[in-house]
């Protein structure tokens, strides 16, 4: 895992076509923005992990 340090209004781009922004930080909360291409799916974990449960329990 790569860890980077980022105020706000700073961006990490990733494989050249993603790009998140550091927009908030308050407390503990930090608030992206993550601009990617149409084509790139973008889910928060809670999301995904549901998604894939819901698929395992179709395949069953």
């Amino acid at each position: 895992m790569l860890i980077l340090t980022r105020r706000v209004g700073e961006k990490i781009i990733i494989d050249g076509k993603i790009v998140v922004v550091v927009q908030q930080v308050i407390n503990s909360q930090v608030r992206i923005g993550i601009q990617a291409p149409e084509s790139v799916e973008i889910l928060r974990e809670e999301v995904f992990q549901r998604n894939q449960s819901e698929v395992n329990h179709a395949a069953n």
